[in-house]
């Protein structure tokens, strides 16, 4: 691969990397850490990246994640269909290649296609079995292909009938919709979620069915999985039948005949929005006909037969009063509108993000201005544009601090491999930075490092500020007789923190590795990393600065790990303050070796690279299956591979002749399947 390709490899995976992050807070955590449009804008910049560079497909695609993996929290159940993600229209245009894509699929250009239409509410996905009429499972949208269990939380929704009792129901009815909490109904809860969404989730995941009936959801059914026997010929009339089994459905559905019809509708439905009683945030338009819709089918992501026809951001008027900076766990500076309370989309809003300072000197955003600001979601809005009209004479453009908050100069890192300048200031002290050692300490008790109960961010501030903990062993030598005088700790509550932090001290050495926030070290990558070291003793030598160098060289050999994360680690350890912080962590803790991986396989320790793309699986998948049958699979061709897989779409043609040079078995695609019994 040439320095171009690399190039693009690094940006393609980095933006992947981000859109799962932002996936699997959306739905395991139900807590968006960006608006939808943002959502929408990354997917098509990966999306486009994909079509103009086809090697990618090695990669496998953006197209083919759907969801997030389910928490396994509940019981895990394989959906007899996929609950897939819809594409995304968001203009006249991109619904007219809709219907464009339908009719040429179709082989039938003059085709009228009748549209069933229906509000795209924010709630959270969920689907319903009834046998014979009677339900016997619920389960969560979990990563699309497997849920979870919820069907006693499912059972307290008074809108989800539990019998239906009708001579022609089918023998299997599988009935999909939406769980929410109306927006009257959320103020009375509101001091316990962050939003709608965040209480719907939160409360079908209540361990006890009794807290969930508690929480005022409701269901709103649209669509369906599997039915036998498939008594109907229309969306329509399936939605018009189950309301006479006591489901409720969208009032504001609508058959729509033609572009116009949509647009019409849209234009309608987007104007009213703010007036209903839950969110909303598009127009789901589907392909009436059901024998349609079955010829059509889906790409591996999405029904060709529907899309989500997007609204606009909601917007709203107000002014800076400050600009204020913030510092992330990475050292990252951000800078923060402190502006007029202003009312957006149902929510009151006192900040808006900056980003960063590139975007303050393009858009020339100062204090005193007057701003359009949009949100989406429950994310931190950020600044569309400035009404420069409104300035005032004496307006002074804003200059971005060049220290962080602990005092020292911050940096704009220069990429090693594009040679060019971060657009994000950074402080690069590490935990030598008060501030970035106190967001690390929140990352470190977070659900996806160290999981501690009781142990939140606002507790985190509570206790950095009253000194009982500093740095990350701390959290383990907690003084719990100062923590009973403060206020909101009774003996109960001081108990259970203790039992958390007690139960988190075992733990798994690859969540050990995320868990200290090296930047570019994600869950994946430190699953990579802990197969690679194995042990927490392995591990430790990273500490050591004479043998660190050649490990980090064996690194670079990782399928997963490429010079960038390589960097980051050297960046890391080689702060004093942080080795040291992480070798005391470890002295208090009981870290597990890597999650044994089966050796005894077809590929039992063998070395295993692939290159190209394939026709029945994606690279991720073939990548699972070589590891489940005991292969070790690298990045790149060395001594040390022991097969390279080629698949027959672009395979890179460096890597087969380096292969070659060294001698290595080479297995085609068709012989990969061979061996594989498929």
């Amino acid at each position: 691969m040439n320095k171009a390709d690399n190039n693009i490899v690094k940006n393609y995976q980095k933006k992947v990397k981000l859109i799962k992050k932002y996936n699997k807070f959306y739905y395991n955590n139900d807590s968006p850490k960006v608006s939808d449009a943002e959502y929408d804008k990354l997917k098509r910049e990966i999306i486009k990246i994909e079509e103009k560079n086809k090697f990618l497909s090695k990669f496998g695609s953006v197209k083919n994640l759907v969801g997030s993996e389910p928490s396994g929290k509940f019981k895990k159940i394989k959906h007899s269909k996929p609950m897939l993600s819809l594409s995304n229209a968001f203009n006249k245009e991109d619904i007219s290649n809709f219907l464009k894509k339908i009719n040429n699929y179709l082989n039938n250009i003059k085709m009228k296609i009748e549209i069933f239409s229906e509000p795209k509410i924010d709630g959270i996905s969920a689907t319903l079995i009834y046998e014979n009429g009677s339900l016997i499972k619920g389960i969560s949208r979990g990563d699309g292909e497997t849920g979870e269990d919820i069907l006693e939380n499912l059972k307290t929704i008074n809108q989800i009938p539990k019998n239906i009792k009708d001579k022609n129901i089918p023998k299997i009815l599988e009935i999909r919709g939406e769980v929410y909490i109306g927006k009257k109904d959320f103020q009375s809860i509101k001091d316990k979620f962050a939003n709608p969404r965040n209480a719907a989730g939160g409360s079908l995941r209540q361990k006890d069915p009794k807290d969930t009936a508690k929480i005022p959801l409701k269901f709103l059914a649209h669509g369906f999985g599997k039915i036998d026997p498939m008594n109907f010929e229309t969306q329509s009339e399936f939605i018009n039948k189950i309301k006479t089994w006591g489901f409720t459905t969208n009032p504001f559905n609508k058959l729509l005949k033609d572009i116009d019809d949509i647009e019409d509708h849209h234009s309608r439905i987007e104007k009213m929005r703010s007036s209903l009683d839950y969110d909303i945030d598009g127009l789901v338009c589907k392909v009436n006909n059901i024998k349609l819709q079955s010829r059509l089918g889906n790409t591996s992501n999405s029904p060709r037969w529907a899309t989500a026809y997007k609204f606009s951001s909601e917007k709203a008027s107000t002014k800076i009063n400050d600009i204020t900076i913030q510092v992330g766990r990475t050292g990252a500076i951000t800078p923060v509108a402190k502006v007029e309370p202003v009312t957006v989309g149902g929510v009151v809003v006192s900040n808006a993000t900056l980003h960063n300072e590139d975007e303050i000197i393009r858009k020339d955003i100062r204090i005193g201005d007057y701003i359009t600001i949009q949100r989406a979601g429950d994310v931190i809005p950020q600044v569309v544009s400035v009404d420069k009209s409104k300035r005032k004479k004496e307006s002074k453009k804003y200059v971005f601090p060049e220290k962080c908050l602990c005092g020292f100069t911050t940096k704009k890192e220069i990429s090693k491999t594009t040679k060019k300048e971060d657009a994000v200031r950074r402080c690069l002290r590490g935990f030598e930075c008060d501030f970035t050692a106190r967001e690390k300490l929140k990352h470190i008790v977070s659900k996806e490092a160290f999981n501690i109960e009781g142990l939140g961010k606002k507790v985190i501030d509570n206790f950095w500020e009253l000194k009982f903990i500093r740095k990350p062993s701390d959290i383990f030598n907690l003084d719990y007789y100062k923590i009973q005088n403060l206020e909101g700790w009774g003996l109960l509550s001081i108990n259970n923190l203790k039992k958390a932090i007690e139960k988190s001290k075992n733990i798994v050495l690859d969540r050990f590795i995320y868990s200290i926030g090296i930047r570019h070290i994600g869950q994946e990558n430190a699953k990579i990393l802990a197969n690679f070291f194995k042990t927490p003793e392995k591990f430790s030598v990273l500490f050591n600065q004479s043998k660190r160098k050649k490990i980090l060289t064996n690194l670079e050999e990782l399928d997963g790990i490429g010079f960038t994360q390589v960097e980051s680690i050297e960046n890391f350890f080689s702060n004093n303050t942080n080795s040291e912080n992480i070798n005391s962590l470890m002295a208090v803790l009981n870290i597990s070796n890597s999650r044994k991986i089966n050796r005894k396989g077809k590929f039992g320790n063998k070395n295993i690279m692939f290159t190209g793309g394939f026709e029945k699986m994606s690279r991720s998948e073939a990548k699972t299956l070589a590891e489940n049958n005991g292969a070790k699979i690298l990045g790149t061709v060395s001594k040390k591979l022991d097969y390279l897989v080629i698949g027959d779409t672009k395979p890179t043609r460096s890597k087969i002749e380096k292969a070659k040079k060294l001698k290595i078995q080479i297995i085609n695609e068709k012989d990969w399947y061979k061996l594989l019994n498929r």
